[in-house]
């Protein structure tokens, strides 16, 4: 390897989706490897078991708490910063370390109280394989974290903090001196837009392959940590279960494999996402909560109608033990979702990220479950209702709004986002754009929207909708219509107890609040503006960003 890798290199990170970098699939699969694979094997150095996957990959893994202390790619370490090895969770402590080869595979196996955790490797291949099996919640979040030495893949993306000084939230969101934020929970991506994360030098990639997440929870629009950089260096995570945001409960069993992929620079192979990996070499290994592919069934789909063809759709299946999804074609709504554990699912169908259809379907071992032409009534997707106007689109999500986008990877106090007060004129062809995608008790409550009604409109009583994807500290919209009627202050719904606003997402409980606004309420003048005024109301959160708060998906009066 030449000296070049070991010097601070400023490249784009990459963190791409299921679609991206076809053309540099076979960089790291296990046929892409040229090196003689005569050094496959492991050796026990007192401390550690040391595998040679007969590649260009020595890898190290300590024999009494099973964390990865090495990571040689090319005679280049790259595991390690501030001292931490890489592990599951913050490290798992004393455990019961095993190896054992078979053939073309070595199988570590890490046993910590009722957690069991595996590495592999296969001769000639630059991967590491893992899966982590948790039974009970005696340790609390699941992940691994790939713990990367300082100065060998520094970038400054947004999901970064390693430039920002100054911290403005609960030490875990920083601010640059340029008023740009930086934290390790803005990663942009939900899990169902990425396969890997990684960095790249142009010439060494190092990349995490996330697994199917079937036992993770949160769904296909989920998002959490993929990696954060440091002073001390860098970390690449698979996150298994997070309780920030979560809006599930915590699925148990094993979850695998993911992969720890060194290449030449290129991204790692497709064969090893999570939608392809066949691992029919793993079956035999005796990994604790193993499923087969052939112990494990399909759903297809032959349709849905019924779609509104500028959103996409998403089919996920779900139940107290497992959770898949799959992409629904937009020429006609097919899908198939492979590789789903026997059991009895509720099947929704998602707008965006907006449930619009819901029912049950059964899986068996081996089989393919085909279901007719889902037909999504037209009642169920509130942008079929006739609406005198509507600021959004019902979609599950606060796209379009104001500051929208930039809230997956920047704090509200960003220097970057546009001013979360001003008002909203109904007609001006800018009322979602100048709409702000949150809502905060002790920042914006009472944005005011103008509208006008005609004299047949304003002699009737109508219904107006704020739809919202979640909330924080129970923050929920009161409303106030020209200043002479003001709604019930509606109940709070569930909604995830933690931060969601400040830490990259907008992924809740989707919640439609309905507010019955009766003829009295608008002015008797078809020329003057009504005024709608949006309050947030909530007796809990703080101040600023962390008062009660809440974000939008769509608001509008029907007709």
């Amino acid at each position: 390897m030449s000296g070049s890798v070991n010097r601070p290199v400023r490249r784009r990170t990459f963190v791409l989706g299921a679609a991206a970098t076809a053309g540099s699939a076979a960089l790291a699969g296990p046929l892409a490897e040229t090196a003689s694979a005569a050094s496959f094997g492991y050796t026990d150095d007192g401390s550690n078991y040391v595998v040679d996957t007969g590649a260009s990959l020595v890898f190290k893994v300590s024999k009494t708490n099973g964390d990865l202390t090495s990571l040689v790619y090319k005679g280049t370490e790259y595991q390690g910063y501030g001292g931490m090895n890489s592990h599951v969770e913050s490290g798992l402590g004393a455990s019961t370390v095993t190896i054992a080869q078979s053939g073309t595979t070595i199988l570590i196996s890490v046993t910590h109280g009722t957690l069991k955790h595996y590495y592999a490797a296969r001769s000639g291949e630059n991967n590491v394989y893992l899966w982590t099996n948790k039974a009970d919640t005696s340790v609390s979040a699941t992940r691994y974290i790939v713990r990367v030495k300082a100065g060998m893949f520094l970038n400054d993306e947004p999901d970064s903090y390693t430039y920002a000084p100054t911290t403005i939230e609960s030490a875990d969101v920083f601010a640059k001196s340029d008023g740009q934020t930086r934290s390790k929970h803005y990663s942009k991506k939900r899990v169902i837009d990425y396969d890997y994360v990684g960095w790249t030098t142009g010439s060494v990639g190092l990349w995490v392959v996330r697994s199917n997440h079937e036992k993770a929870s949160g769904g296909p629009f989920y998002r959490s940590l993929l990696r954060h950089q440091s002073a001390d260096g860098g970390g690449l995570y698979e996150i298994l279960y997070y309780g920030e945001n979560q809006t599930e409960a915590q699925r148990f069993g094993l979850q695998g494999p993911y992969v720890i992929a060194l290449t030449d620079g290129g991204a790692p192979s497709s064969s090893l996402y999570h939608a392809n990996l066949t691992t029919s070499w793993a079956d035999s290994l005796g990994i604790s909560g193993y499923t087969a592919a052939s112990s494990r069934g399909r759903v297809a789909g032959v349709g849905i109608t019924g779609r509104d063809t500028a959103y996409a759709y998403t089919v996920g299946l779900a139940n107290s033990a497992a959770q898949y999804w799959g992409s629904a074609r937009a020429s006609d709504g097919y899908f198939s979702i492979p590789g789903v554990l026997p059991g009895t699912y509720t099947l929704t169908v998602f707008k965006g990220e907006l449930a619009v259809y819901t029912g049950s379907v059964a899986v068996t071992a081996g089989g393919t479950t085909t279901l007719n032409s889902i037909a999504i009534p037209s009642s169920n997707d509130p942008s079929n209702a006739s609406a005198i106007w509507r600021i959004g689109n019902w979609d599950g999500s606060p796209s379009g709004f104001k500051n929208a986008d930039l809230m997956t990877y920047a704090h509200p106090s960003d220097v970057r986002a546009a001013s979360w007060t001003g008002n909203v004129v109904v007609g001006s062809g800018t009322e979602t754009s100048a709409f702000p995608c949150y809502l905060w008790k002790d920042v914006n409550s009472g944005i005011i929207v103008y509208f006008k009604l005609t004299a047949a409109q304003l002699a009737a009583a109508h219904t107006l909708r704020i739809g919202v994807t979640t909330a924080y500290a129970n923050g929920r919209p009161q409303v106030v219509v020209n200043d002479t009627w003001t709604s019930a202050v509606p109940s709070p719904p569930t909604q995830p107890s933690t931060r969601s606003l400040t830490v990259g997402s907008y992924r809740g409980n989707n919640n439609t609040f309905t507010y019955s606004v009766p003829a009295s309420a608008w002015l008797t003048d078809a020329s003057a503006y009504n005024t709608l005024k949006i309050y947030v109301a909530s007796g809990s959160g703080t101040t600023s960003f962390l008062s009660a708060g809440t974000s939008i998906d769509a608001i509008d009066l029907l007709a």
